[in-house]
């Protein structure tokens, strides 16, 4: 009987309202900011990086210029990958209401 008891306090629908603190919603969207901000910086400095590097090769090799975009690509991919990931994670946080203390 105590097994079945504990699944019925897990399963409830306010059982997530209980084991869930006040504060837990301004960290979950403190998490999505930070993945927006981290992503798009970590972005940002690749993009930077590869540019400098980019512009180094065209000077002194500038037959393989082009082999040396693909890093500035994929630093823009990390930034699209960083705002997808912050928009999932916001749509999963639930909606607070006025149960939780």
């Amino acid at each position: 009987m105590e097994a079945m008891d504990t699944y019925r306090l897990l399963t409830e629908p306010d059982a997530k309202a209980i084991q869930c603190p006040s504060y837990a919603v301004i960290l979950g969207y403190g998490g999505v900011t930070a993945a927006v901000c981290l992503s798009n910086f970590g972005s940002a400095w690749g993009t930077w990086k590869s540019g400098v590097s980019v512009i180094h090769t065209g000077i002194r090799h500038p037959s393989s210029v082009m082999k040396n975009v693909i890093p500035i690509v994929m630093a823009g991919v990390i930034g699209i990958y960083g705002l997808i990931t912050a928009v999932i994670i916001a749509e999963s946080i639930p909606r607070p209401d006025n149960t939780r203390h």
